[in-house]
């Protein structure tokens, strides 16, 4: 591929999204555009859902692999290749070696989810661990690369990645012509750019919106500074954009051409997550939820018709417990609340009663006797219910403090 140049960074053109296109033929899907009528409800107007979640390897991270593998040299792919990734980025390598006969190491941190490191071996590649986060895993990469002679696939400072992650955009425009806002996830932002460099050069007045969790987002004070700036110890359930600081490349191509960054919480996410797999019946990351996240935060501000961009579905089965339980009490749909009683007979079943009267369902119930805190008499009881929404919590908490009972805070 070729690239202009400007203030010594390459950029990507139209052309070589194009270009990233027909390499891609026959070897990533074209995903499927889902329609929601929750979010539209919410937003006044059309909002779908692009479907990268069901991407071959379960993301986005295959379109950018293959296209940046497939253009090297001979004697580089003879070479083989080293990435360093928690999962998504893994796996993309992994299956895009393996499809170009090239060999793949990838190195991932300590705490990946063992689902993810599973599946980037069964796609070929040798999986090491180093490391607790992803900044230390790509330092062994590089110095992997630096001793063996591997090419070192970056997961979005590269322009062939980043022209690969632009064929999305592509799609979004063939499945959705009336596009007027797209939604995509920012991490380090390789996606994002790439589907602004697709979407502004054919639809220049849609509007595009990236998304950061609030606990790793790098790209709102760096832009504002003007140059990419480190966020130290980025912290978000996301790790798909649990990214520290901005890509080199894309960050300039994002400064030019996205129209604006917002960031989520956590609460959102999970909320998000939940939804998705309620109401669309799909599997989504907490990353590949954040677009979702950011048009239930505030629906009014999009103007339709919106396409949200579901990036991933890698997510570790425990993990997916948690957040949705999360998701359910961020709902109201899920209640803790901790009491102290007289530990007696029967008292467990009368508290039980007050709370059958209001149709509120017991999951768990956990006490404590041990505690110097409380009387000689006295028992704490924690009680995990699931409820119907945030009305029905308050009738709840109301039944109890009818009957009585003090909720420790």
């Amino acid at each position: 591929m070729s690239y202009r140049t400007a203030d010594s960074l390459p950029l990507v053109t139209l052309d070589d999204v194009r270009g990233a296109q027909k390499m891609l033929s026959g070897v990533a899907r074209v995903t499927a555009m889902e329609g929601s009528r929750h979010l539209s409800g919410l937003v006044g107007a059309p909002v779908h859902l692009k479907c990268e979640n069901l991407q071959r390897t379960g993301s986005f991270k295959l379109r950018g692999a293959y296209v940046r593998i497939a253009g090297l040299l001979p004697e580089e792919r003879a070479a083989g290749v080293v990435a360093a990734s928690a999962g998504n980025h893994a796996q993309g390598v992994a299956l895009a070696s393996s499809l170009l006969g090239v060999r793949s190491t990838v190195f991932m941190p300590a705490g990946a989810p063992l689902p993810k490191v599973a599946a980037t071996m069964h796609y070929g590649a040798e999986v090491r661990t180093h490391g607790t986060v992803v900044d230390e895993t790509l330092a062994a990469a590089q110095e992997y690369a630096a001793e063996t002679g591997a090419v070192l696939i970056h997961p979005f400072d590269h322009p062939d990645i980043i022209a690969g992650q632009g064929t999305v955009g592509l799609e979004i425009l063939e499945q959705c012509p009336e596009v007027r806002t797209i939604v995509v996830g920012i991490g380090g932002g390789g996606l994002a750019a790439g589907i602004a460099v697709a979407v502004k050069a054919l639809r220049p007045d849609v509007r595009i919106v990236g998304v950061q969790a609030a606990g790793a987002a790098a790209y709102p004070p760096s832009l504002a500074a003007g140059r990419p700036l480190s966020v130290e110890n980025p912290t978000t359930m996301a790790d798909g954009i649990k990214v520290g600081r901005p890509g080199d490349v894309p960050f300039r191509i994002i400064g030019d051409l996205v129209d604006e960054v917002r960031t989520v919480s956590e609460d959102a996410l999970s909320s998000a997550l939940l939804l998705c797999l309620e109401r669309a019946k799909l599997v989504v990351e907490p990353a590949g939820a954040s677009p979702v996240a950011a048009v239930m935060s505030e629906p009014d501000t999009f103007e339709g018709p919106v396409v949200a961009l579901l990036s991933g579905g890698n997510v570790d089965p425990l993990l997916m417990q948690r957040i949705l339980r999360h998701g359910m009490a961020a709902n109201g749909r899920y209640l803790a609340v901790t009491l102290r009683l007289t530990d007696r007979p029967g008292a467990l079943a009368t508290l039980l009663g007050v709370l059958s009267v209001v149709d509120a369902n017991v999951l768990d119930v956990s006490h404590v006797r041990t505690d110097p805190r409380l009387g000689l008499t006295e028992v704490e009881v924690e009680l995990h219910l699931e409820t119907k929404g945030p009305e029905h919590c308050a009738e709840v908490n109301s039944a109890l403090r009818r009957a009585g009972y003090t909720v420790i805070d």
